[in-house]
């Protein structure tokens, strides 16, 4: 009887064709944590029956090259296809889908974070080392907004159910930008909607849409026309946001004028005014 060999049960069409799986979904590689935001936000990991099972992404038609450069990233067996049907917001909707089913690539996935089913609730950033600028990225073009508002603003924003995801964005942003948000859910959706407007949006913008770097073309496309924005002439910044601490509040109530409070604080009058207001009206807690 010939002998088995102990690892044959172990063969895979992978091991055939010779593809290196080592380094997929290194997340310190630019690539592949932008492409692990996009499917934390906008994949989906089903789990079959025994070890059967299916990784996809569903995205516009128009955005099909990006699936192309998942599949060139991807070491193993995938497919794209494309199909056009009818959804509540359009008669016709053309789409391109993006299939994995490789059961060492989903293991993977769902090890660095990548929940099977539903999951908009349940994913967090990577408990590993990753690439940050470039996974809020991926989570931005997939869930989120980069454009103009109405008024020609500048404006860049993510839409995410995942307190994880939304509040880990405000202190990355925050960082960038200076600018401080305090995200909670709509009543309406029960999800978080974070904005940053005019100069914030376009240091986030830049910093996250650095050339050459792998992400939607319209979006990066929007983002480099933020670069370029100027404030018109004779138009205002929007109100500050401070973070008020303890120590602020002392020095606010303790302060002889208002005036005084501004010098010490380096805030303005309309700021300190309202939150010294608040703080005499019990609407916040005095500082211990």
């Amino acid at each position: 009887m010939a002998e088995r060999e102990p690892s044959a049960h172990q063969f895979t069409l992978d091991d055939a064709l010779g593809a290196d799986t080592t380094g997929f979904m290194d997340l310190e590689v630019p690539e592949y944590a932008y492409m692990f935001g996009f499917l934390q936000a906008d994949g989906h990991l089903a789990k079959g029956v025994g070890q059967k099972g299916r990784l996809t992404v569903e995205i516009n038609a128009r955005d099909i090259q990006l699936l192309r450069e998942f599949q060139k990233l991807t070491p193993y067996n995938s497919s794209i296809t494309e199909r056009t049907r009818s959804t509540n917001f359009a008669k016709t909707h053309h789409s391109a889908i993006w299939s994995l089913c490789s059961l060492e690539a989903r293991t993977k996935l769902n090890e660095l974070g990548l929940p099977h089913g539903r999951k908009s609730r349940k994913v967090t950033p990577p408990r590993v080392e990753f690439s940050r600028r470039d996974y809020l990225r991926g989570v931005i073009d997939a869930d989120g907004s980069v454009g103009f508002t109405s008024k020609g603003s500048p404006f860049i924003s993510l839409t995410t159910a995942s307190t994880a995801i939304g509040a880990y964005l405000c202190f990355y942003a925050r960082k960038i930008t200076g600018a401080l948000r305090h995200p909670q859910r709509n009543q309406r959706d029960d999800i978080y909607n974070i904005v940053y407007v005019g100069k914030a949006a376009q240091a986030l913008s830049s910093h996250l849409y650095y050339p050459g770097c792998l992400s939607l073309l319209r979006k990066q496309a929007a983002a480099d026309s933020i670069m370029k924005w100027v404030r018109p002439p004779g138009s205002k910044p929007g109100p500050e946001r401070i973070e008020w601490t303890a120590e602020k509040d002392r020095i606010l109530l303790t302060a002889q004028t208002i005036d005084d409070a501004c010098a010490a604080l380096g805030h303005s009058q309309n700021a300190c005014r309202a939150r010294l207001r608040k703080l005499l009206d019990g609407l916040v807690p005095l500082p211990y």
